[in-house]
């Protein structure tokens, strides 16, 4: 399988920075290349497979294609902080680990220039930062993701490991968007209740979306891995959280092959299936919390169970022996006003496109791949 998943890799380090395979997004809308949490997927992946295999062909893909887009006075081609997207902030978080590669100042400048988003950037009257401008007063899932680890990773190497407004943005979602009984988190938050997909007394969306409950869990994984753990209390805040929210995703995982479905607590309905991406957010996220003893030991199996289920099952060979990655979810969203079809229902989120190869599903993948890499070491 490492041999498959190797030359899989390879593949798709054949793209191009102005247009990438993996964007499948950007492909079919015919954006303009800027910088983007899709492409910040791929990068941080081939970024970990750098630190874990040494090899120097991720290290240049990765440098190569973030020079397209930073340039010398730290400016960021397609970035600007006054959109004040929390999706934006995602692929920054690469930025550390180059310029402490390559002491390359461009970096550090950019850096910097992110940092003013987290620092201006909105909030609910909650204290939790706006999804994105265009969603005002809204919390998702996403988000926790897209902002908090650069946010950390700031924090904790620039800062002064003062880490409460992290974590209160946290521990904010747990009160606001925490389901107790089904023990998962609903997609979204709408802090005025006026959204037309929020419920009118609670602010939230209308069901749980796997993705979303990926992206939060991979956001608590590399929050805790970037935190201090002298901070105490923080950590532990953060530990218990993550703990919390994988356990409750695995009451739902599918027996036969280890995945979980799209809208997760539904299985077997009709139109529902077995998705990719949030799979292999979750994976990701248990193998890490294992070797990072953020989990107990036996919680190993069944990252490794989940991984494997979403190659058995979806990572395919072609005849002409082209490889490629499906089952994943193109994208999913609430709203905006002028986009009523986006409403949180059931229905909704299984009539998004399913795709091949696109970054959200690929990159957490790669990343699975990293930690399944350092257990064999």
């Amino acid at each position: 399988m490492n041999k498959i998943i190797d030359s899989y890799i390879d593949k798709l380090m054949t793209s191009s920075p102005d247009m990438p395979l993996w964007n499948i997004e950007s492909i079919k809308q015919g954006k303009k290349p800027a910088w983007n949490y899709i492409d910040g997927c791929m990068m941080t992946s081939l970024v970990e497979m750098y630190k874990t295999t040494k090899d120097e062909k991720y290290l240049d893909f990765v440098k190569k294609f973030v020079d397209y887009y930073i340039k010398d006075d730290g400016t960021i081609l397609g970035y600007e902080v006054e959109k004040y997207s929390t999706d934006d902030i995602s692929e920054s978080r690469i930025l550390f680990d180059l310029y402490d590669i390559t002491k390359n100042p461009k970096y550090d400048k950019a850096i910097e220039l992110v940092f003013t988003q987290i620092k201006t950037h909105p909030r609910t009257k909650e204290g939790n930062f706006w999804h994105k401008k265009i969603y005002p007063n809204q919390i998702w899932l996403d988000g926790l993701y897209m902002a908090q680890p650069f946010y950390t990773r700031y924090m904790t190497i620039r800062g002064s490991k003062d880490y409460h407004d992290i974590v209160k943005q946290f521990t904010n979602v747990k009160k606001l968007m925490f389901d107790e009984k089904a023990k998962l988190y609903y997609h979204g938050y709408d802090s005025e209740r006026k959204m037309f997909w929020a419920d009118k007394e609670t602010g939230l969306s209308k069901n749980f979306w796997l993705r979303s409950i990926g992206w939060f869990t991979v956001a608590l994984a590399d929050v805790l891995d970037y935190m201090d753990e002298q901070m105490y209390d923080e950590y532990h805040t953060i530990k218990e959280l993550f703990k919390e929210t994988i356990d409750g995703i695995l009451q739902y995982q599918d027996k036969k092959t280890k995945m979980f479905y799209q809208v997760p607590n539904y299985p077997g309905r009709e139109g529902n299936y077995l998705e990719t991406s949030g799979s292999a957010m979750i994976a990701y996220a248990i193998l890490k919390g294992v070797r990072l003893n953020q989990l107990p030991e036996r919680y190993r199996e069944i990252g490794l169970g989940i991984f494997n289920g979403i190659c058995d099952k979806y990572l395919s060979v072609k005849p002409d022996g082209d490889l490629n990655l499906g089952g994943i979810c193109l994208v999913a969203g609430l709203g905006p006003e002028n986009n009523l079809r986006r409403d949180g229902s059931y229905e909704y989120y299984i009539s998004e496109p399913i795709v091949e190869n696109d970054a959200k599903g690929v990159g957490p993948l790669i990343m699975a791949y990293t930690e399944v890499i350092k257990l064999e070491k």
